[in-house]
């Protein structure tokens, strides 16, 4: 009634009423004094922060192996470190605002060069945990210490200091991970310029020990190339299937070609003797094209060297396997191909070679040409039997014997002579191979 009277005779006076002071809550208060304990504790651990990191690291060294191991490394750094956490988290307890971009990008520095050191991120977690832990657990003993009556004051804060701990743990793993995606990148692009470097034949005898442990090779060992080129999406299911289960193998991808520098052995032993125990399966000729292990994909082997700094060796050698590989597709393994590598490696001579010796043949009619030289060629496959090649072309021996006559008659050159016949030979060879 009398608050109504007053009303009315500020209205009637033209002045407006003051209002009344509000009363704190019983909440506020209880805020405020717990602010004024958690300040008064958390200075006194400023005081003494050496004290407390030494209490940190030995908590690391006892419950942390892979801190152990970096305490044993470099003690200093991993103090240094602990310090200066454990500094911006006491900090940020008494100037949140102020305090708190520092604090983040101390942490953030942390999850980043841990993650290049190789620390396993869950013990730079659990460092962190037990960092925030041991602070919440000497701002109890300083308030029981000083003010026994105040400890309970602490509770209304304990969210903050835990809400701190986890942020932080989160930022730290954010940085860790960021941080080893980039690592990783560096190492996958460091590792393809070393692979290519080996296959160039570029590298440097310095960076061998570098491009072994990058592509996870042995530096010395016997080593083939295999070269696969084809559809990309076919390319990769053949690469692994043209290799032995559990072959040592690092695939260099490339834009037209595929290359896999392959460890001799197919238990991935060093320098192996055996030729043919290497990690790689039987070899197929171009005759067994239709028998590679995807269709439309040509596979060329080259021959073993000794050595990573001979890889660029090997896979010139793998080269020559691939530009004899039919068009078609197929596996063709240098070492059981030697006649067309040496065609393909020389194509001058190859050409010359077939014009000196097939070219009379080359000059009749199609229809003529391709039944002379097919019938040669499948004499020549089936070791000189007359019969066989008869049987393979639906025809009578003699058929394939008169063929033959007339074959040396426009060659001038006899099938029953050793050097003509090797010359017969490697013309077929260079006429196919510069014919693909």
């Amino acid at each position: 009634m009398q608050h109504a009277v007053r009303s009315r005779a500020a209205i009637r006076t033209g002045l407006t009423p003051v209002p009344r002071p509000r009363t704190p809550s019983v909440a506020s208060l209880m805020d405020a004094d717990a602010l004024r304990v958690l300040h008064r504790a958390a200075r006194a651990l400023l005081d003494d922060l050496p004290d407390l990191t030494d209490r940190l690291v030995a908590l690391l060294r006892e419950q942390e192996p892979a801190y152990r191991t970096a305490l044993t490394k470099d003690p200093t750094a991993t103090w240094q470190e602990a310090h200066r956490s454990l500094r911006h988290s006491v900090t940020s307890l008494l100037d949140p605002r102020g305090a708190r971009d520092a604090a983040r990008r101390c942490s953030w520095r942390i999850g980043a060069a841990r993650a290049e050191q190789g620390l396993p991120l869950d013990a730079l977690l659990h460092a962190f945990r037990l960092g925030g832990s041991l602070v919440w657990q000497r701002l109890v003993e300083e308030t029981s210490r000083t003010a026994p009556e105040d400890v309970r004051l602490l509770v209304h804060v304990a969210a903050d200091v835990w809400n701190f701990v986890d942020e932080h743990c989160t930022l730290v793993a954010d940085a860790y991970r960021q941080t080893e995606w980039q690592l990783g990148r560096r190492r996958e692009n460091r590792a393809r310029l070393l692979a290519a470097g080996l296959l160039d034949g570029t590298s440097r005898i310095a960076d061998l020990p570098e491009a072994a442990q990058a592509l996870g090779l042995p530096e010395y060992g016997r080593y083939y190339v295999v070269a696969v080129t084809g559809a990309p999406p076919a390319r990769s299911d053949a690469a692994r299937a043209v290799l032995r289960p559990g072959a040592r193998v690092h695939w260099h991808a490339g834009t037209d070609v595929d290359y896999g520098i392959v460890l001799d052995g197919a238990d991935g032993a060093d320098g192996a003797d055996d030729a043919d125990d290497d990690g790689l399966p039987g070899p197929a000729g171009p005759e067994d094209a239709p028998d590679a292990p995807v269709a439309g994909v040509r596979i060329g082997i080259g021959s073993a060297v000794d050595g990573l700094a001979s890889v660029g060796d090997a896979r010139r050698r793998a080269d020559t396997a691939l530009e004899i590989c039919p068009r078609t597709g197929g596996t063709v393994r240098l070492a059981d191909h030697l006649p067309a590598a040496l065609v393909a490696s020389t194509p001058e001579l190859g050409g010359a070679l077939a014009e000196r010796v097939l070219g009379p043949l080359l000059r009749l009619e199609a229809a003529d040409r391709e039944v002379l030289l097919d019938t040669l060629t499948t004499w020549l496959d089936c070791d000189g039997s007359a019969q066989r090649a008869g049987e393979r072309l639906y025809c009578h021996r003699n058929t394939v014997l008169n063929r033959l006559r007339r074959c040396e008659q426009l060659t001038g050159r006899s099938l029953a002579r050793p050097a003509d016949l090797v010359e017969i030979s490697l013309a077929l060879t260079a006429r196919r191979v510069l014919r693909d």
